[in-house]
């Protein structure tokens, strides 16, 4: 992966400016949900994505560094977790994920104990 979690791994196939709402996002164990929102900031890059149609009404944070690969032309997103890894991540909270850095800290605990090196 690349350094930073929250920032593309140089073998997704990543293209800065392509636009990901609405991509299928898959984990190693089936579909997870869609793109409902991402940034492609430098450093703080992720996708936000709703599971709603897996668990009711939920979304979660996913750090750019989770995902594996971009397929463009399926229109789908890979990411490095499982389904229980994704459903067990820490709760969204709208409020906190662009500004609370307590929050960022936590995420990326989380998420790095799952990272393949």
């Amino acid at each position: 992966m690349s350094d930073s979690l929250w920032g593309y791994q140089p073998s997704s196939g990543h293209t800065a400016g392509l636009d990901l709402t609405g991509y299928s996002v898959e984990a190693t164990d089936g579909s997870i949900g869609k793109v409902d929102k991402y940034s492609d900031e430098v450093g703080s890059a992720y996708l936000l994505v709703d599971i709603g149609v897996w668990i009711f009404g939920k979304d979660v944070l996913l750090p750019a560094g989770t995902v594996k690969r971009i397929d463009s032309e399926d229109r789908k997103v890979y990411v490095d977790l499982t389904k229980e890894q994704v459903k067990d991540s820490p709760e969204f909270d709208r409020n906190q994920h662009t500004e609370d850095v307590t929050y960022h800290e936590q995420l990326s605990a989380y998420y790095t104990a799952y990272r393949i090196l």
